[in-house]
């Protein structure tokens, strides 16, 4: 079998998009109102990968008896680890048996992952051509979806998607500002409900080392207000059925949760009451509140000195969801 170079990676990507969805190669004759977006395959597979090294985490750490490993980290196109004993290599290979095994892909079930256990005590496991084709496949698929989503939400009159080879070539014809369209549909939107880390001051993070498990985030104030984190994400964007912008008193973003989502949310501030909730876009902190008390119902708003056109543009990007990986814009013109 055949393993993939980050650069391989992109190139079958870009063949994918040609073969799979017949893609011209007229970008010059590209006209007209139109916005030009390429998806940052390396990102995606790199994201991917950081995955799976935290899925083998989580497999490995509740075996018992307990496995003693070491050295896990994404190499390349590989997630590897060491077992530290040789005895322990049979059973560490049984509990990672869900890395290796096929997903549902649409043309039938596809090998993401492959293991290499050539050098003794050294797990490597490295994605595949099929499975690096099936995540770049799904993710322009994905990101399709979400910008029909998102022009479909700001009402942008006579639009059309088509996939090309040089990317997504949205044509937007009704676009009153092209260049603030462009940016709205390369955003991420991957929101999130952290806790923030009260156990230090976050200036002693900042100048020395946050805890294991934290990280320092800012805000999207002018100046930015740093927060020091938890990177255990309690609710994310996944669970969000719809957000609007509303007033109350001042622009807000007022959400509402699905069942899972509900039932983590009211967890978090029943447990936590009294410590702050940090609500995160794109890496960004937008609100920190207090938890005052247990929120059941799975609604809350979202305050964080907005002004009107920044909570709507929220309040949009909660509802359409997160892109799978980024999107860079090439082009916009008219």
């Amino acid at each position: 079998m055949v393993y993939l170079s980050r650069l391989k990676v992109i190139l079958i990507g870009l063949a994918l998009i040609a073969m799979v969805f017949g893609a011209s190669n007229a970008f010059a004759s590209i006209s007209g109102t139109h916005i030009l977006l390429r998806l940052d395959t390396d990102e995606l597979i790199n994201r991917r990968l950081e995955a799976t090294r935290d899925q083998i985490r989580m497999l490995l750490r509740d075996v018992q008896p307990r496995i003693n490993f070491g050295g896990l980290a994404v190499s390349g196109p590989t997630v590897q680890l060491r077992i530290g004993d040789p005895a322990q290599v049979e059973a560490a290979k049984a509990a990672l048996k869900a890395v290796v095994d096929p997903i549902a892909g649409k043309e039938g079930p596809v090998q993401e992952f492959a293991l290499d256990d050539s050098e003794p005590g050294l797990l490597k496991f490295m994605m595949t051509d099929a499975g690096a084709n099936y995540r770049m496949s799904a993710a322009l698929a994905q990101s399709i979806e979400v910008i029909k989503n998102r022009l479909h939400e700001l009402g942008i009159a006579d639009s059309a998607i088509q996939l090309m080879d040089e990317g997504i070539l949205v044509q937007a014809p009704g676009a009153a500002d092209l260049l603030s369209l462009a940016r709205t549909l390369a955003r991420p939107g991957r929101l999130s409900f952290q806790l923030v880390d009260t156990s230090m001051p976050v200036n002693d993070a900042i100048n020395g080392r946050p805890p294991a498990g934290s990280s320092v985030l800012y805000s999207m104030d002018d100046p930015p207000v740093p927060y020091l984190v938890e990177n255990r994400v309690i609710v994310s964007g996944d669970h969000v059925l719809d957000a609007r912008a509303a007033l109350a008193g001042e622009p807000v973003v007022a959400f509402r949760l699905d069942s899972r989502g509900t039932e983590r949310f009211k967890w978090a501030t029943t447990q936590y009451v009294g410590k702050p909730f940090a609500m995160i876009l794109d890496g960004q902190v937008i609100s920190a509140p207090i938890i005052r008390e247990p929120i059941e119902g799975g609604t809350g708003q979202i305050s964080g000195s907005f002004t009107d056109l920044e909570a709507k543009t929220i309040a949009l990007l909660m509802r359409t969801g997160a892109l799978p990986a980024r999107l860079t814009i090439v082009e916009e013109a008219r």
